[in-house]
């Protein structure tokens, strides 16, 4: 499009539309940025709507990516060494700070603020307004202030053939992160114990253990947002 700024250490792959007003691998806005030689990479067929920033990579990763299939919606910010991954949708004024993971099929729905350093599993859905600062699991929709455990993404998941069974799999387990009154660790342990090994299994089990900043909760009426406090 129009008016388009595509500077030095841009990749961009096939057949994608970045539409006026966008701005492709500027510096990142980063005071720990000394000018290294950097990257954003952009995989095939993504969309680009008007006036999204992307910024390149640091020394943690040297580039910032975002995947194929993607829709990245207008006034979107992506920062400097983010990890975008393939078929993933920001709706409009999506604000996504450095060092961000985003795993396949995530949906950002409009004006979300992603805190740096947050992990967003595959197939999540984040409701609008949503101020991020813990990290989402996998399969799940997070919504209300402070943002929460809002249920499993069916809806999302049947539109992406998952059979009802895995999902009514995926339920089983979340029923015991959330509402079984375990804490975190006796419940993951619980799920690897009493849970027959599958894709989906692993993929929570490993997101819950891998997580830096800890796992969003499920809603109560005392909930208060620690993240105010940081």
């Amino acid at each position: 499009g129009s008016n388009v700024t595509i500077m030095e250490g841009a990749r961009i792959g096939k057949n994608c539309r970045i539409f006026p007003g966008a701005v492709i691998s500027a510096a990142p806005q980063d005071l720990k940025f000394e000018g290294e030689d950097t990257l954003v990479e952009i995989g095939d067929n993504t969309t680009l709507r008007e006036f999204v920033t992307i910024h390149r990579g640091t020394k943690d990763r040297w580039k910032t990516v975002v995947g194929r299939n993607c829709l990245i919606m207008a006034y979107s910010h992506i920062a400097q060494a983010c990890i975008i991954g393939n078929h993933c949708i920001m709706s409009n004024n999506t604000q996504v700070a450095g060092h961000v993971i985003m795993g396949d099929y995530a949906i950002l729905a409009g004006m979300c603020a992603v805190h740096q350093f947050v992990k967003i599993g595959q197939h999540a859905f984040v409701a609008g307004g949503s101020l991020v600062g813990k990290d989402i699991p996998p399969f799940i929709k997070a919504g209300r202030q402070p943002l929460s455990y809002a249920g499993v993404n069916s809806i999302g998941l049947k539109r992406k053939g998952f059979t009802v069974e895995k999902i009514n799999h995926i339920l089983d387990i979340y029923r015991y992160i959330y509402n079984k009154g375990m804490n975190t660790t006796q419940a993951v342990q619980y799920i690897e114990e009493e849970f027959a090994a599958t894709d989906e299994r692993d993929e929570i089990v490993t997101f819950i253990r891998e997580s830096g900043r800890g796992i969003i909760k499920r809603y109560s009426k005392n909930s208060f947002d620690e993240d105010l406090n940081d």
